[in-house]
């Protein structure tokens, strides 16, 4: 992971109030108990979706679930790498991952 990357995550996460940037060494966001991004070793990025939807993000970005440490994440949508260009699109994907997770159970 490199300091571009979790500087652009930095600024993604900024523009959104409702929650904050955790992690030390490995940045993510969480609420109510539930993880809705990350950034891993690699620098990708990772959105958590509702079921509804991962399929139709998958489809029209041309992407696949996160994987991480050679396992699926099933929920977590691999951002593409030319969306780091376009922070209004991740911000709106963030906060939809945000209201999804807001909506469960609390852990």
């Amino acid at each position: 992971m490199t300091d571009d990357i979790v500087t652009k995550y930095d600024q993604l996460v900024a523009r959104c109030p409702r929650f904050e940037r955790k992690g030390k060494n490995n940045p993510y966001t969480s609420a109510n108990g539930h993880m809705f991004s990350q950034i891993n070793k690699a620098g990708q990025l990772d959105i958590r979706f509702s079921k509804e939807v991962q399929g139709k993000y998958i489809q029209e970005l041309g992407t696949d679930y996160f994987k991480s440490y050679g396992a699926t994440m099933r929920g977590y949508v691999l951002m593409p790498e030319h969306l780091w260009d376009d922070l209004d699109t991740l911000v709106k994907y963030l906060n939809e991952a945000y209201d999804y997770v807001m909506s469960l159970e609390p852990k």
